[in-house]
Formats: structure tokens, C-alpha cells, sequence
């Protein structure tokens, strides 16, 4: 039996199915309560493991995805050299204090000999001011016929020997000063070295200690480059370690998607390695620029044709804390979905 449909229900059953349609769209669009991507990835601040000094390896302490801890050895340097260059700065520093010590030294009979001078000096003056006064006196005895002319004369050298006296305790005193002078002048100078000195010998020891490569914090360690012989420079990779903790997902989100999204809103994750695993994340922050614009070439939209492409953003979220990631690694892909409402 041959069913037959109105035209006034197949209209109405293509409008519903519109209007369906329609309404399953804006709520995709509008009003669905998650934002979800599956360009993600877990990432990590992983470190270089680099040697600061140039030399041959002398040792290999670390093997391949192993877990190391803060100050752990794990490469030395052959430091043969660096123990040589230590030698000579500490000799250079004891070389400078000594000859600070011994012009400390020359300086303490100098300053004997200004302070007998000065002493000499107040005496002669007195000695001279009492011979002016005699010199004075006899003027007048002489002059009112008192005294002879020899006894005046006698008086006046007495004044030019107590004068002769005191420039000489001067001159002494002087020539002291002058190589006090001198000496404090070397000494600042021998004191500018040995502070260059100190200094060379602070850069010897930090270049020894370079020699001796640590980890710098806890985490596993992988990707070894370095082998016991090999010649390292400053800036070569040795090694990568990663992190036990900080593991975060970088989600690339369209454009499109990032209107209603903010930090602090939930997130779920889940790991295409571990599809049976559910995680738990939280917003953290958004890049200040799409992705685009930390490439090495920038697009340029200001010449030529333009092609309208949706941009993606990434989006930085975080574990909750809490949340056992040991068996996670930087570079799994992901999928997140956040809520939004």
C-alpha cells in the first residue's frame, strides 16, 4: 500500500527540520557550554645542560632518562688547567699583601722621624724668638753705648744659628713627609693591585667550580650528547633536562573560540597516550599575540592578495594541583575541552 504525503506536510516537515537544524547550530555556535581542541600538547621549561668553560671531558656521571636531583654531578671537566690559573692568582695576592706589609713597614720610621723633626722644630722656634729678643736687646745696649759692638755681634750670630737651626729641623721634615708621600702612594697603588688581584683569583676559582657541571634542579635527564674525552665550549648541549614538576598544556584555540574563554575556568584533559586517563586543568593565561606572529616571517597582509585564514591562539593551562603527572611528558598530544559556562 502506497502511502501518500501532503504538500503541506512535507512543508512542515522541512521547516522543523530547518528550524532543528538551525537551533542545533547557534547552540554549537552561541550558547554550547565548552570550547574544545585537539591542537594541544604537553610542554615543559626544559633546560640545556651546557658547560661554562672550554675543556675535555673527564667524566660522564648520568645516564639516559634518569632522574636526577638539585646540585647532582653529572659532567667534569678536566681541571688540570683552571688548578694551575688558581695557583698563580693566590700567589700574585700573596705577592701584592707582602708588599703592602713591607712598605707598611718603610712608613713607621718615617712618621717617627716628622714627629722628632716637629719637635725639633717647636724648640728651635723657641730657641729663635728668645735669640730675637737678645738680638733686640743688645740693639739698644750697643746703640745707648751699653755694650760693646762684639757683644751685639755675638747676639746676632746666635739669632742666624737658632735660625740656621729651625730650617734645617724644617728641611728634615720635609724630605720625611716626601717620602711618606711616596710611600702612601705606593701603597695605594700595591692596594689597587691586590684588589685586581683578589678579583683575578675570585674569576679562577668560579672557573674551577665550572669545570664540575650540576644539575640545577630536580628532573629526568635525556637526550645525552657528551662523551668522556670530548672538547665542550661555552653554549654546546650536553644534555636536556625536563622538569619532575611544571608540566603545563599549550592549546592553540581558534580565534573564534577565545571570546568567552577566561583564566580560572576549568578544563578537562585527555591524553591520546593514556585515553583511559582523565585530568584535570585550569585556565592559567592566554599568549599576547596569535601564533603567527612569533613566527620567523610574520604574515605580511598589507600587499598583494589577502587570503582571510583563522588565526589560532594558544592558551597556557595548568594541572590542578594535586594531580599525579609522573608518568606524563613534554610533547604528548592532548585534547581539552574548557567550560565556558
Amino acid at each position: 500500500m502506497r502511502l501518500s504525503v501532503s504538500p503541506r506536510t512535507l512543508l512542515v516537515f522541512l521547516v522543523s527540520t530547518i528550524v532543528a537544524v538551525s537551533g542545533i547550530g547557534y547552540w554549537y555556535k552561541a550558547i554550547r557550554p565548552f570550547e574544545t581542541t585537539d591542537n594541544t600538547y604537553l610542554k615543559a621549561h626544559i633546560s640545556l645542560i651546557s658547560p661554562k668553560e672550554t675543556g675535555y671531558v673527564k667524566e660522564v656521571l648520568f645516564e639516559d632518562n634518569r632522574k636526577v636531583m638539585p646540585g647532582d654531578l653529572l659532567v667534569v671537566i678536566d681541571d688540570h688547567d683552571f688548578r694551575a690559573k688558581v695557583a698563580q692568582a693566590e700567589a700574585q695576592v700573596s705577592i701584592e699583601t707582602a708588599r703592602i706589609q713591607t712598605l707598611e713597614t718603610e712608613k713607621r720610621p718615617q712618621e717617627a722621624k716628622i714627629r722628632q723633626e716637629k719637635a725639633n722644630i717647636a724648640v728651635a722656634q723657641a730657641d729663635l724668638e728668645r735669640a730675637a729678643k737678645d738680638l733686640k736687646r743688645f740693639d739698644h745696649l750697643a746703640a745707648d753705648g751699653a755694650v760693646s759692638a762684639q757683644t751685639r755681634d755675638v747676639a746676632e750670630a746666635a739669632y742666624k744659628q737658632a735660625a740656621a737651626q729651625r730650617e734645617k729641623y724644617r728641611s728634615s721634615r720635609q724630605e720625611a713627609e716626601s717620602r711618606l708621600a711616596a710611600l702612601e702612594a705606593q701603597i695605594d697603588e700595591s692596594r689597587a693591585r691586590l684588589q685586581a688581584a683578589r678579583a683575578a683569583l675570585d674569576l679562577a676559582r668560579i672557573d674551577l667550580a665550572n669545570t664540575r657541571i650540576t644539575a640545577p634542579f630536580a628532573g629526568i635527564i635525556g637526550n645525552r650528547s657528551v662523551q668522556v674525552g670530548q672538547l665542550v665550549k661555552p653554549g654546546s648541549v650536553l644534555a636536556y633536562l625536563i622538569p619532575l614538576d611544571g608540566l603545563f598544556v599549550e592549546a592553540n584555540f581558534k580565534e573564534t573560540q577565545i571570546g568567552q574563554m577566561q583564566a580560572g575556568q576549568p578544563v578537562d584533559i585527555r591524553i591520546d597516550a593514556y585515553p583511559d586517563s582523565r585530568f584535570e586543568g585550569i585556565v592559567d593565561s592566554f599568549a599576547p599575540a596569535s601564533g603567527s606572529e612569533f613566527s620567523l616571517l610574520p604574515p605580511e597582509n598589507a600587499t598583494g592578495n589577502f587570503t582571510k585564514i583563522v588565526r589560532r591562539v594558544p592558551v597556557k593551562i595548568l594541572f590542578r594541583p594535586g594531580t599525579d603527572v609522573s608518568r606524563l611528558r613534554p610533547g604528548l598530544s592532548t585534547v581539552v575541552k574548557v567550560k565556558v559556562r
